[in-house]
């Protein structure tokens, strides 16, 4: 998967435009990811993520970084052997396309706020 652009509210991603909050898997997006509390991640909004068993999950928190990873799912995804690193989306975007190709990741994006 290859990330075009992303711009508040909007990224592309393989020449396809997305509009809503997604998940970037290594062979497919998932367009319909949203959060139980929109601006507060939780373990079961991650759930689809982890069974994939990603090396890294890249969380993108918001044009504006507004939405919040607790520590609590941070040691969780740690304790799956996960690296999860947050950032900004625009921010995760940047450090997704540095990740080396030889580890699995998967990423999931609040494209907005």
């Amino acid at each position: 998967m290859k990330i075009d652009s992303y711009a508040f509210g909007r990224m592309v991603v393989d020449g396809r435009e997305y509009t809503k909050d997604l998940i970037l898997y290594p062979d497919h997006v998932d367009p319909t990811w949203w959060r139980e509390e929109g601006h507060r991640l939780s373990l079961r909004d991650l759930e689809g993520a982890l069974a994939a068993n990603p090396d890294v999950l890249v969380v993108g928190t918001g044009f504006f970084g507004a939405m919040q990873v607790p520590d609590e799912v941070r040691r969780a995804v740690a304790a799956h052997g996960i690296d999860l690193r947050a950032a900004r989306s625009a921010e995760a975007v940047d450090l997704l396309r540095s990740l080396s190709g030889d580890r699995k990741v998967v990423a999931a994006f609040h494209l907005t706020c």
